[in-house]
């Protein structure tokens, strides 16, 4: 059935349930992720979404690249089509959603940066694969009791994302591994990322990904996962790790550290390195480990 002049097809749904949970997209993001890397057949088809009404643009200025998002219209559209979870069937909440300052498009790209590397990237491996890359932060965060001693109560996280990857061994078991991301903000104090991870591991450690997954918090041990802290430069990747290491209690392998030149390079090479390399003298020496290596 037609909707506003055009017949729908999966990929078009596809595209807008994307853009549903990025917020927003540019045609570069929008053709690695849904269009097969071609940007051509991204930009001839969104043309066509926009004219139907279901896709917008920010305001930009000549140079700078186009911002895609959702129109009320096109979220609609797939209230109506899909139905949608509850996290995200409120037209009011939906609305706020979609207003985002200069500084937070920013950032925000940087994720989508990383999420498109990944799924880039994947393309090239034979036994894994990228079972989930989700960047809506209210689907996964989670509360914990304040780490910082001058605080109480609780505080709430709200990850850049978070990643399921899928490996098939040499028997065809698959395993899962499951990461958290965060995406350095130059402007944010570098103790801010270390109380996120020390968040993090009483996350982990309280049983709250076991909870989520069905279990009970005693299960905790079953669900490991580990958070990757995608940096703006070496030095502030190297100041956290050595941070990490001096804590009255060292996080030395759960989180994960690498620059976003490198991870938007090659996500899978060995870009990562652990604070516990930094403990051991050996993080300058070498290369450093890639995400499988990792795999909590």
């Amino acid at each position: 059935m037609p909707q506003n002049g055009i017949v729908l097809q999966p990929r078009d749904l596809d595209f807008l349930r994307l853009l549903l949970h990025t917020r927003i997209l540019t045609l570069k993001h929008a053709a690695t992720l849904i269009f097969n890397g071609s940007q051509e057949a991204a930009k001839k088809r969104i043309q066509k979404l926009k004219a139907a009404g279901l896709v917008l643009e920010r305001r930009r200025k000549a140079y700078e690249a186009g911002v895609l998002f959702l129109s009320k219209r096109g979220f609609e559209c797939l209230r109506e089509r899909e139905g949608l979870p509850e996290e995200c069937a409120a037209i009011p909440s939906f609305s706020k959603r979609a207003q985002i300052s200069e500084l937070t498009l920013r950032h925000e790209m940087e994720v989508l940066d990383v999420k498109t590397a990944f799924h880039e990237a994947m393309k090239k491996q034979e036994k894994s694969s990228l079972a989930e890359f989700s960047t809506w932060p209210r689907l996964y965060e989670f509360s914990v009791r304040d780490s910082d001693a001058r605080y109480s109560g609780i505080k709430t996280v709200k990850p850049d994302g978070f990643i399921r990857l899928h490996e098939r061994d040499a028997e065809g078991v698959t395993w899962e591994h499951l990461f958290f991301l965060e995406i350095d903000r130059s402007t944010e104090k570098l103790e801010t990322l270390i109380q996120k991870a020390v968040s993090y591991n009483r996350f982990y450690r309280e049983g709250g990904m076991a909870v989520r997954f069905g279990k009970t918090a005693d299960d905790f041990k079953e669900f490991p996962f580990r958070v990757l802290i995608v940096c703006k430069s070496r030095e502030r990747r190297d100041n956290i790790a050595r941070m990490l290491v001096e804590m009255q209690t060292p996080i030395l392998t759960q989180v994960c550290l690498s620059t976003q030149k490198e991870i938007c390079a090659d996500p899978f090479g060995h870009v990562w390195r652990l604070p516990a390399d930094y403990a051991a003298g050996t993080a300058a020496h070498g290369a450093g480990r890639s995400i499988l290596e990792l795999g909590a």
